[in-house]
């Protein structure tokens, strides 16, 4: 076992919580740390020399809602890592059938050695993780999306050489995306602007947090309305659909209310000129974004998803290992 392995293992054990339910579960040296274990990880995977650092370990996965990048990156994670990962869906487990989420965590606790769940309301992870002996992973909650800001920031410092002093512009919705990067960004001593319409303003408390966190690190976090102003010499560029899942009745009426918040070329111009264009997917082009940015030389969306794989490899590892 090499000396960064075994750091990272030390680690690992001072983690505040154990879980990762939301990124203020680390501090920013262990967000380092998890994303220079990524970078190794994803090099030896290339290699064709994959680190089994997981070896006889089991992943137990919970899904309340539809997945393709989570499912599949943390499934092939564990393979690759040398363990397994079991798909569970609420139906298929008792508690469908009306067992307490403090019963399941117990139960699962004495089979695998992590869980990791994507749900609705963010209460249901923290119950869950409140009533583990093992670590708890969001895999995305209506409040949170934790293990895909850490694969947006290993993609960022990948691309850019560097996180601290970038600037970071958010074009869209203040959801869970948004509350996971604010997190991400104020730990690792960014720049965020998040531009978002009028009454759909990020959750106060997160917005305090990471302001309080960017004290410490140096890092600034901005909100505005003026998709424009959070644009203007960016370094990347960042957005989310505008309804997310179980908001579909409010679509028609979010469309409305986001139509200047599309991020098209026209917006695209006012950031750097090596500036990157970021999304989270699934993505609707000729909504939140135009064919010619997502499909686009600018774009790099598809091995930011890629990145999933390593950022979430690196994450098990610090918690699983």
């Amino acid at each position: 076992m090499s000396a960064e392995t075994l750091e990272i293992k030390a680690n690992s054990n001072g983690l505040k919580a154990g879980h990762c339910l939301t990124l203020a579960d680390f501090s920013p040296q262990e967000i380092e740390s998890i994303l220079t274990l990524a970078k190794r990880l994803k090099k030896s995977q290339e290699e064709g020399t994959p680190e089994r650092l997981l070896e006889g370990k089991t992943l137990a996965m919970i899904f309340d809602k539809p997945s393709t990048r989570t499912r599949v990156s943390f499934e092939a994670g564990m393979v690759q890592l040398g363990g397994a990962a079991l798909v569970l869906h609420r139906n298929e487990l008792q508690l469908g059938r009306g067992e307490s989420l403090a019963d399941t965590a117990r139960i699962l606790s004495g089979y695998v050695d992590g869980v990791l769940i994507r749900t609705g309301a963010h209460a249901i992870v923290e119950e869950l993780a409140a009533h583990a002996s093992i670590p708890v992973i969001n895999g995305l909650t209506d409040g949170h999306h934790p293990s895909q800001a850490l694969s947006d920031l290993f993609t960022l410092q990948e691309k850019k050489g560097k996180l601290k002093g970038l600037k970071l512009a958010y074009v869209g919705d203040g959801n869970n995306m948004l509350h996971s990067l604010l997190q991400g960004a104020a730990a690792t001593g960014m720049h965020i602007v998040a531009s978002v319409p009028e009454g759909y303003e990020p959750a106060a408390d997160v917005v305090a947090e990471a302001r309080q966190l960017a004290q410490e690190t140096g890092a600034k976090v901005e909100l505005t309305h003026s998709p424009k102003e959070a644009v203007t010499e960016a370094d990347a560029v960042y957005t989310d659909v505008w309804a997310s899942m179980g908001q579909e009745e409010e679509k028609a009426k979010r469309e409305k209310d986001f139509t200047a918040f599309q991020v098209d070329q026209a917006l695209m111009a006012l950031a750097k000129p090596d500036a990157i264009f970021m999304h989270c997917l699934p993505a609707y082009r000729g909504l939140e974004v135009s064919a010619e940015v997502l499909d686009g030389p600018q774009s790099i969306v598809f091995e930011q998803a890629a990145n999933r794989l390593h950022a979430q490899k690196a994450l098990m590892v610090t918690l699983m290992g």
